[in-house]
């Protein structure tokens, strides 16, 4: 099946990035670097200005202008001035980039060349961001998010529309369709639009379902900054030094831990300012998540790049009823993600009802009622076993003798096997549930150390790519520990050789 382009740049041919891109990545840094000299010579210009010239203070000006050189600094700044214009315009020229069926390749530098490449059938995510000021200029950076160490591609700039309609096109050729040739081209929003896009959504009303959205609210915001873990240690840095200034008049205390306070104060500023205007939805190529306030950004994960899963609740959240999702993914963005934390953070705060919906679009082999169901257990559930031994709610638990080694949380302390997918749950004062589909999962293991091996317990660990989340349970009965072993071992293999969910529309393509 094939599509026609929403954009001109899907053609294989090399192209340039947005008119704005040399002031946007270069100018910004002349800017700040006159404004640095102005400062500096803040007393002296104002000596030119209101006394026809400098004060005695100023002895390097005041030989500049003794010795006739004034106008030959001037040339020299106003050259130095146009080598920098030049340079940042020489480099815009000399930056392309092409989109072809296979890769996106961007080409780059002066003296330096540099050709990166990344392949569609590699491409984890494509990340959008609208920093400010790239906003007033219609402008957006784009990144190809790639498995691999330092594999992405950054474009920057785009226009801001062009950015969205070629995130649509590279997600198309990813998935396995066709995208027709247009003569025509498209182009981009004319400026009279800007004023529009800076106040619009993150996510288009006709590609979000609204249904499968989830709003964060600000009081519930306000609320998980306020009983998280960096608040509490805030207000430990905080009113500690100041009571013992109280005490002993000395000020040092406050000097030392200042630079702490107003670090940490700092990222829970930008805590909150991340989060705000925070959506979730499902569109046809993935799922899209937008953030921010001021600089916005939103991501498209396409299906099948997901590798593990988390939902975690600290103590302080429990009366509330909240919850928090990260996952692993096979590449990383430059860009924070939701409430200014690393970017595998999906779900930043939400209640059950949010969780369930926001899982539905994450693990979408798992929207069966039992899965559902299941899943809901492994949050909510205190664990345990019946008189005779068996699970209570679903899940394999630790025995007894596990007491040893887990005091609090063996009762929680278990795992399932459903068809797509393996759950691990543990911890009471931190609940945790880990979710892998089966199909992204890359091996599994037992290890066994000597007190485990004396108390007939093991410790399950699935192998997924590096992340926030380490699908690992120990405490283990050591033969419940190697039929699950044996199950999830053939299950992985018979889900990796049938999944297709990389290229999510080659049905379609071949239809």
């Amino acid at each position: 099946m094939s599509v026609a382009p929403t954009t001109r740049f899907t053609d294989g041919e090399w192209h340039r990035l947005h008119p704005a891109t040399p002031f946007l990545r270069g100018g910004l840094t002349l800017v700040a670097i006159v404004g640095i000299i102005a400062v500096n010579l803040r007393d002296v210009i104002i000596n030119i200005i209101f006394e026809g010239g400098p004060g005695r203070d100023d002895d390097a000006l005041v030989w500049i202008t003794e010795n006739g050189f004034v106008g030959l600094l001037l040339l020299g700044v106003l050259v130095l001035i146009a080598l920098l214009v030049l340079g940042f315009y020489i480099s815009w020229r000399m930056h392309t980039f092409r989109i072809t069926d296979e890769v996106v390749e961007v080409r780059s530098g002066i003296l330096f060349r540099t050709n990166r490449k990344a392949r569609l059938d590699r491409i984890q995510g494509i990340n959008i961001q609208r920093p400010f000021l790239a906003r007033l200029f219609s402008a957006a950076r784009l990144e190809v998010n790639v498995a691999g160490q330092d594999a992405n591609v950054r474009l920057d700039y785009l226009g801001s529309t062009a950015a969205d309609d070629l995130r649509r096109d590279i997600l198309r050729l990813a998935s396995g369709t066709h995208i027709a040739p247009d003569s025509t081209g498209a182009t981009d929003a004319a400026a009279a639009g800007r004023i529009a896009e800076l106040l619009a959504p993150e996510l288009d009303p006709a590609l979000a379902p609204p249904q499968s959205v989830v709003t964060m609210h600000v009081g519930r915001l306000l609320g998980s900054i306020v009983l998280s873990g960096s608040a509490f240690f805030l207000l430990v840095f905080t009113v500690g030094p100041i009571l013992l200034f109280s005490f002993t008049g000395e000020p040092v205390a406050l000097v030392v831990v200042l630079p702490a306070i107003i670090g940490m104060g700092s990222f829970v500023v930008r805590r909150f300012t991340k989060s705000l205007r925070y959506t979730i939805a499902g569109t046809s190529d993935g799922i899209r998540v937008g953030y921010g306030l001021f600089s916005t950004s939103n991501e498209t994960l396409p299906p099948g790049r997901i590798h593990a899963v988390q939902i975690s609740q600290p103590l302080l959240w429990r009366p509330a009823g909240w919850w928090e999702i990260k996952l692993n993914r096979a590449s990383s963005s430059h860009a924070q993600g939701a409430a200014g934390q690393a970017n595998t953070t999906i779900l930043p705060v939400g209640n059950l009802a949010d969780v369930k919906r926001v899982l539905e679009l994450v693990l979408p082999a798992l929207v069966d009622e039992p899965s559902i169901a299941l899943l809901e257990r492994g949050l909510t559930s205190r664990g345990g076993s019946s008189s005779d031994g068996s699970s209570l709610d679903g899940f394999e638990n630790s025995p007894p003798r596990a007491r040893v080694l887990l005091w609090f949380a063996r009762k929680r302390n278990g795992y399932a096997h459903t068809s797509g997918a393996v759950l691990l749950r543990s911890g009471v004062i931190w609940r945790k549930l880990v979710v892998v589909p089966l199909a992204r999962a890359q091996s599994i293991s037992i290890e066994q150390g000597p007190l485990e091996r004396r108390l007939r317990l093991a410790e399950v660990r699935v192998h997924t790519v590096a992340g926030p989340v380490v699908p690992r349970l120990g405490g283990l009965d050591a033969e419940a520990a190697s039929a699950f072993f044996r199950s999830v071992a053939d299950d992985v293999v018979a889900s990796g050789t049938s999944d297709t969910a990389h290229r999510w529309r080659s049905n379609e393509a071949s239809a």
